[in-house]
Order: structure tokens, then sequence, then C-alpha cells
């Protein structure tokens, strides 16, 4: 399995079942070649920076293989539009995207404020793999290889992250969801999450663009 990583919390994966997308966002300028690349799309919300939803729209309207799954109020303006192509995802599914297994685990929206509420949210574990937490700090209750971690954004912290690596016991860790933070911000942050500082793992950080096989 080779995964992608893109901008901000934007994840390929291919692997020799198929190939998916994640959380194709606005903060993702090829957003749209990505997504006419693949024929499956996760959305762990329906934050701007998680789901594009004109790009989105626009590439369900161009490709009748393309299937999408998320949160039901992420994927409810497409529901009606594109019946059998655009499915609600619950915790506890397994579905298969783009011809990969996907575990759909709850993962509520980690906080922003008290006064700001939050959307629908979930979770995916990848090809038994890769676990995919969205904004959140979710811990799920099965093995993890490869976890990404979400550095940066009005809800991030790095303790709460330090405490997901620490309870998830994964075998590799990789940070997303950092473009609010400056390559000064991301140097820091990547050591003090390094293993032998706060970690048990040293935290990888991939440039936009690169893979890494799991």
């Amino acid at each position: 399995m080779i995964l992608t990583k893109h901008t901000h919390a934007t994840i390929e994966i291919d692997d020799a079942h198929g190939h998916l997308l994640v959380d194709p966002g606005t903060y993702t300028p090829n957003a749209p070649e990505l997504l006419a690349r693949t024929s499956a799309v996760l959305l762990t919300h329906g934050h701007p920076d998680h789901a594009d939803v004109e790009a989105i729209g626009a590439a369900l309207a161009a490709d009748p293989d393309l299937r999408v799954w998320g949160p039901r109020d992420a994927v409810a303006g497409w529901l009606e539009a594109y019946p059998g192509r655009v499915m609600a995802a619950e915790p506890g599914q397994v579905v298969v995207a783009g011809g990969i297994d996907v575990e759909v685990f709850p993962a509520a929206h980690a906080s922003i404020h008290p006064d700001i509420s939050l959307p629908e949210h979930l979770a995916f574990m990848i090809g038994g793999r890769v676990f995919h937490p969205g904004d959140s700090y979710a811990v799920p209750a099965v093995e993890v290889d490869m976890l990404l971690v979400g550095v940066s954004g009005p809800w991030a912290v790095l303790a709460d992250a330090v405490e997901q690596v620490r309870a998830v016991e994964p075998r590799r860790a990789v940070m997303i969801h950092d473009t609010m933070l400056s390559d000064a911000g991301l140097a820091a942050t990547e050591r003090w999450l390094s293993s032998g500082m706060l970690s048990p793992v040293d935290f990888e950080r991939l440039a936009v663009g690169e893979s890494t096989e799991v």
C-alpha cells in the first residue's frame, strides 16, 4: 500500500486492490485533479478544508463511476442527486471504497470553542493499516500500523496529539492537517513529537506530494 500526502489533510491511497482519496478540501489546490483520477472519496466531515463541495460536485457530475462516503450532513447535498453513488456512512460499517476495505469509526470533532457547534464526524481505518481520524483524537480499539495525526488548526492541541499516539501505540505516526503552521512551527512540532521527547514513536513529516509505503 502506498500513501501519498497532499496539502493539509488530503491523503491518497493506492494498493493492489484499488485507489481512494480522503478529505479533498479547499486548501488542496489540485483537488480537482486528484478527484479526476480516483473512483472513491472518503470525507471525515464537511468543513471546507476537508470537503471542497464545488470540486466534489463537479467530479460527481463528470464521472458516473465516482463514489463518495461521509457523514450524513457532509453529503446531504448530493444524496438525492446521486442515489447509490453518494452514501451516508455510519460507525461500525465496513465499506469497499475504490476496491479497498474501509472500516468506519465514531470520532467526535475536537473542540474549537464551547460557543462553536461542530459537524458530524467520522474516522476511517483504511485497508486495515492506515487510520485517518480527521479533526479528532479518536483512539480505535484495534491495532494501527500508521496513525495520521493533526498538528495545526483551531482545535489542535499538542498534549492531545501526544496522548492519542500513546493510547493508539501505532507503528508509525504521520503529521497531517499542517497548513496552518509555518516551516519553523512544523519543525518545532516535529521535535516535540519525536521519540525520546513526548511520543513513543517518531512523527514523520511528509512533504506535499510525497509518498511512503505502508
